[in-house]
């Protein structure tokens, strides 16, 4: 289904089509629920015919053959309960399966500014717990709602055709019922999004904290930490305290009603008896009833919670699900194939909010084959730029172009399956190191990753390792140094080849004796193809045919390293600077 789908359907609408799929499941739960209701609304007339015909007029073989059918029932009653509860819970995951899987996919489709804006934390949960709240409404909300309609309407019936006048007190009861019902469960769906809420800002409280466990022990700010999740803790417990007040006064209601119920069969059938409009026998048929009658308004009022908890977490899923990518391909866009590497920006603006330009009117013209070096003062603009051209973020003015074509007229896999970056935070996925070198190209051999790793200046690390290729990483290879890290990353842009490359300080953890080893190989993998290099160290960008100096969101001088250095401008006053600092210059 589509974002505008999704933005067109109600939620009832949304929910009810992940069933298609699986409507033979769905119908087996059903059927079976239908034959449960059926057994139990049998019960209590074989017990009538009991006692009205069989037991006075002795007729004791039939009455224990009635009972032997009774028994049979009720063990095919509990093989169907087997299979509500088993095939019906197997419904659910499959539709809670669906939904994780077009919600996964749809994030992975939204654009780097839905992250900047949306905590990791927060969109586990949805992906979880909300999920999982969703699951047990799929299964349970139209099995109960059903079983309940039918029964109540099935006792109903029967009992009016017992005696009317007891049958019409009972009926007049149900609406006090229902109407309590419907007016607790709007109130517990309010509180019940509120505390999914607060669950959520938790979860990326927590997220927070421990990713970020070392820095908090290193500035010794352990109880800071505690003080901020206790804070988020405190606010949970005080709307899940809400939540539970709203759910006792919903259950104690449901409770006296129900209850109630028993009081008035006793006493208007007592009167009744008095009145001999009706038999003993037939207050007993009553009372069995009775408790086949409250069964489903006590399965309302679970369903009611269900409904509230379910619906919380639907809206929030489909919240996501209409959410537009910020940055989409156009009806038209077409696959980029053959690159050669020509680059064109043309008056190109850009900023992260309206009223806080990072870029203005930028013109640059990179050629193919071409190694530019991107420099100048933090915060300029430069990793933006390079951000940019793979459509990580869509400009606010201008155009930007390769081999003459509109990067917003070409799919968005095309264009970066064309285009190599190696980040200045690199990220390491929880896995070995064959597989995250072979991330470049998934479908690269061993012997392919092997000699990347060599190109990329670390084989002879990794063969130190205790698992060599297959040693383990840890959580964004925590259990790396910051150069091995660095490296690797490297190791999938030789492993992916693309022909337009983009180097955001990707030498930046290294030291100076491997630097110069990996410089060496970015040499030669430049060869041929594009290469854009964002360097703060400007040892890093002696191979450039050219160097763009940015500051400010502007580019103020281009031209070699030796022409900016006579002109005695920005870049020259970055060398003297690094010079004195460094002392390798």
């Amino acid at each position: 289904m589509q974002t505008n789908s999704f933005q067109k359907r109600s939620l009832m609408r949304i929910f009810v089509s992940y069933f298609k799929p699986h409507l033979r499941l769905f119908s087996l739960d059903m059927c079976c629920a239908f034959l449960v209701c059926l057994i139990d609304l049998a019960f209590p007339m074989v017990t009538r015919t009991a006692l009205y015909e069989l037991l006075p007029d002795k007729r004791y073989e039939t009455f224990f053959i009635l009972m032997g059918v009774m028994v049979l029932c009720y063990l095919l009653r509990s093989l169907l309960q087997f299979v509500i509860a088993y095939w019906g819970h197997t419904f659910g995951i499959r539709v809670e399966a669906d939904i994780r899987r077009d919600l996964f996919s749809h994030l992975q489709s939204l654009s780097f500014s839905f992250y900047d804006n949306n905590r990791t934390g927060q969109l586990m949960s949805r992906l979880t717990t909300d999920l999982f709240e969703i699951t047990e409404l799929a299964h349970h909300g139209p099995e109960d709602l059903f079983t309940s309609i039918f029964t109540v309407i099935g006792a109903m019936i029967i009992m009016f055709t017992v005696q009317w006048k007891l049958a019409l007190m009972v009926c007049l009861m149900f609406p006090i019922c229902l109407s309590v019902v419907i007016v607790r469960r709007r109130r517990m769906g309010k509180v019940s999004k509120m505390v999914k809420q607060r669950t959520a800002g938790i979860n990326a409280d927590i997220e927070s904290s421990l990713s970020g466990f070392r820095t908090s022990k290193a500035f010794a700010n352990e109880d800071a930490e505690y003080e901020k999740f206790n804070h988020s803790n405190e606010r949970f417990k005080v709307s899940k305290r809400e939540f539970h007040r709203e759910m006792g006064i919903f259950h104690a209601s449901m409770e006296f009603f129900t209850s109630i119920l028993h009081v008035v069969v006793i006493s208007v059938g007592g009167y009744l008896i008095m009145k001999d409009q009706m038999d003993y026998r037939d207050i007993i048929t009553f009372s069995l009833y009775i408790a086949s009658f409250v069964n489903p308004i006590r399965k309302m009022a679970a369903l009611s919670e269900m409904l509230a908890n379910g619906f919380a977490g639907l809206n929030r899923f489909s919240e996501i699900m209409r959410t537009e990518p910020s940055v989409k391909d156009a009806p038209d866009a077409e696959v980029l194939k053959t690159v050669r590497g020509d680059i064109c920006l043309e008056h190109v603006d850009f900023a992260y909010k309206e009223e806080l330009p990072v870029l203005k009117d930028v013109n640059l013209n990179i050629h193919a084959g071409e190694t530019v070096a991107v420099v100048g003062p933090s915060g300029g603009g430069k990793t933006t730029l390079c951000q940019l051209l793979p459509r990580f973020y869509e400009t606010t003015g201008g155009t930007i172009s390769i081999d003459g074509k509109d990067i917003r007229h070409v799919t968005q896999r095309s264009l970066r399956a064309n285009i190599g970056i190696v980040q200045q935070d690199v990220f390491l996925f929880a896995d070995t190191v064959l597989e995250n070198i072979r991330y470049g190209r998934p479908d690269a051999t061993k012997a392919e990753v092997i000699e990347a790793a060599k190109r990329a200046e670390i084989y002879d690390d990794i063969m130190e390792m205790p698992e060599g290729f297959d040693t383990y990483v840890g959580e964004r290879g925590i259990l790396l140094s910051g150069g091995q890290k660095q490296r690797i990353s490297i190791a999938r842009i030789f492993l992916k080849n693309p022909p337009v490359l983009i180097l955001d300080e990707a030498t930046s953890a290294l030291d100076s004796i491997t630097e110069a080893k990996i410089q060496k190989a970015f040499d030669e993998l430049a060869k041929g193809r594009t290469t854009l290099i964002i360097a703060h160290r400007l040892s890093t960008i002696h191979a450039a045919n050219r160097v763009i100096v940015i500051a400010d969101g502007k580019i103020l001088e281009q031209g070699s390293r030796e022409e900016l250095l006579e002109r005695n401008g920005v870049f020259a006053q970055l060398y003297r600077t690094q010079s004195l600092v460094e002392g390798c210059f």
